[in-house]
């Protein structure tokens, strides 16, 4: 299956020779781009349009041109493993980029904890690794995120163009609250993404007046919560927040509060739960979920439209949740890159020169908006979405610039 995934990459963008970039004989320089993402199993259901949404940027920027005729390629890596995101996979791939030295920069992962152990190998490597969707609060701020990179402590290489948990958690509870809510059991999967954000919003929830009745973590990949929810149920809650993501167990965690009788209460979570198989996994159950996203909603914002016509005739499907950060995430790369290619023609770019512009990125246009990054790695200015299910169907409810 590793095979068939880079010849199916590497058809979408061009050939690289079998020794693995550099100058081809008699052909441009070739630069790669890694990407490490969750592509089988599960959570590829997010994870190929984001990878869509690199490869059409990548594409793009060839056709355009780079400075000396240099060529960018796509190398991607799975990091699933039995059809789950798995953080040992996710190292050992950014090893193997590491060991390239035709790959100056990788994009990914998806998620955080995936992101936790992959965060000290590029910081070893020297590269930028810029997320699109991984969100833990701990990556980049406070003691945690500086022992990620130790070398480094002071100089992230680890960048990202979605929101923090931090904005994601306290806009869920902002929203709850405004809904009349006020008894909240919060949920989490004990995972980095799923406990951060459930923690936010147990923190956030009673500082805007509501209470919260009780917290448990749940077995990740379980099939029966029915024990736990009839724990909740006791507490007689108004509505459960979920810190976690769709194959951690939070579709089932919704279908399953039907049967101890917490069907019709509201169901919060952040954007582990905008996976394409939440609802048919959830079933009818799904209605009355509520999510953010830590991205703007492409459909309304005006910077995207070009971006969204593009991927639709490309793939001829509409963008993922996080296609348009995946976008932008790989924008800056290639701006980085083409920078670099300008001072040193004919030469491959220098993974610390691509770095060190990939950090003073400043106002950017994508389609999220214009992309640039604070001291510690974060998007300036960032986007929350808030979306409800209602009839069987994703809805947009409202966004929100999360200071």
């Amino acid at each position: 299956m590793r095979n068939a995934r880079r010849l199916a990459a590497l058809a979408f963008v061009l050939i690289v020779a079998a020794s693995g970039g550099g100058a081809l004989a008699d052909g441009p320089l070739v630069v790669k781009l890694g990407v490490d993402l969750p592509l089988s199993g599960i959570d590829g259901a997010s994870a190929i349009p984001v990878r869509n949404a690199i490869v059409l940027a990548v594409e793009e920027a060839n056709r355009r041109g780079l400075p000396g005729g240099a060529r960018v390629a796509v190398d991607d890596l799975d990091d699933s493993v039995q059809g789950k995101h798995d953080p040992a996979q996710g190292a050992q791939n950014l090893r193997t980029f590491a060991t390239d030295d035709a790959v100056v920069a990788v994009l990914g992962p998806m998620n955080s904890n995936v992101a936790e152990a992959e965060i000290p190998i590029a910081n070893a490597a020297g590269f930028a690794l810029i997320t699109m969707a991984a969100s833990a609060i701990d990556l980049t701020k406070g003691p945690a995120a500086m022992r990620l990179r130790p070398e480094h402590p002071d100089r992230p290489t680890f960048f990202r163009t979605c929101a923090s948990d931090d904005r994601q958690g306290a806009a869920a509870a902002t929203f709850a609250r405004s809904r009349g809510l006020r008894r909240a059991f919060v949920i989490d999967d004990n995972e980095s993404y799923g406990k951060g954000i459930a923690d936010v919003f147990a923190a956030e929830f009673p500082r805007r007046g509501g209470a919260i009745v009780g917290r448990e973590h749940l077995t990740p990949f379980a099939l029966d919560y029915k024990p736990l929810l009839t724990k909740v149920a006791a507490e007689h809650p108004d509505a459960i927040f979920f810190g976690g993501i769709v194959s951690t167990g939070g579709a089932i965690l919704r279908k399953q509060m039907g049967d101890v009788g917490l069907g019709t209460i509201p169901y919060f979570g952040g954007d582990g739960l905008a996976s394409p198989e939440y609802v048919p996994l959830a079933g009818r159950d799904a209605d009355g979920t509520y999510f953010t996203q830590a991205a703007p909603d492409v459909d309304r914002l005006p910077a995207a439209r070009g971006f969204v016509a593009a991927y639709r005739a490309r793939f001829h499907a509409d963008p993922g949740t996080y296609s348009a950060s995946a976008y932008a995430a790989a924008a800056t790369s290639l701006a980085a890159i083409r920078a670099a290619l300008v001072t040193t023609p004919g030469k491959a770019p220098d993974r610390g020169d691509v770095l060190g512009r990939i950090a003073k990125t400043r106002g950017l246009p994508t389609p999220i908006g214009p992309v640039g990054f604070d001291a510690a790695g974060d998007l300036r200015d960032p986007t929350v979405s808030l979306y409800e299910v209602r009839g069987g169907t994703i809805r947009y409810v409202v966004s929100h610039t999360a200071k």
